[in-house]
């Protein structure tokens, strides 16, 4: 099957991360915003063009105080660095439908090698457009701290309020372009 342009349906998709809070439990959020340019034949996506962009300022782990800190210098810096970016850079099939996508992910200014572990979920046509589209899930783990996110505070029990380790997961849903 030949390459084709695909766009990301925003109302089907999900970015999300958790990290460790106060060392006994997981803190969660979404990014609202994002926008991505796949080109893929998405059975193989061996020889793919993808590049993804999220909007730090729409950051939401559902309470506003938190938002508004990790919008701040303290964490993504989002009047500076309003943009993370991840461009991928080579792409192996590692099962019948999954893949490791390896790309330079931009994060707070700082650019470093990242792979995703990717599954194609499989496609379908949509009953209301006509459509095709496709479905992908994945994930990947970060150290924060390699990407200039630095800031915490001790927590009285002993350790820290927020982990290192931040796990990255996603759920695309994808339309065929016209």
């Amino acid at each position: 099957m030949a390459k084709t342009n695909w766009n990301v349906d925003q109302a089907h998709s999900e970015v999300g991360f958790s990290v460790k809070h106060m060392m006994i439990s997981k803190a969660k959020g979404t990014f609202d915003q994002f926008e991505a340019t796949i080109e893929a034949d998405v059975e193989d996506l061996t020889d793919a063009k993808i590049e993804f962009v999220i909007d730090t300022t729409s950051i939401n782990t559902r309470n506003k105080d938190r938002d508004d800190h990790l919008r701040s210098a303290d964490f993504f810096d989002a009047e500076n660095y309003p943009k993370i970016t991840f461009i991928a850079t080579d792409i192996k099939k590692t099962a019948d439908s999954n893949y490791d996508v390896t790309g330079n992910l931009t994060l707070k200014g700082t650019t470093k090698p990242v792979t995703l572990d990717v599954s194609f979920e499989g496609q379908s046509k949509d009953p209301m457009s006509g459509s095709m589209v496709a479905g992908f899930s994945g994930s990947t783990k970060i150290n924060r701290k390699e990407f200039g996110l630095t800031w915490n505070a001790a927590v009285e029990t002993g350790g820290v309020l927020v982990g290192e380790d931040v796990n990255i997961n996603f759920e695309l849903e994808l339309h065929k372009a016209e």
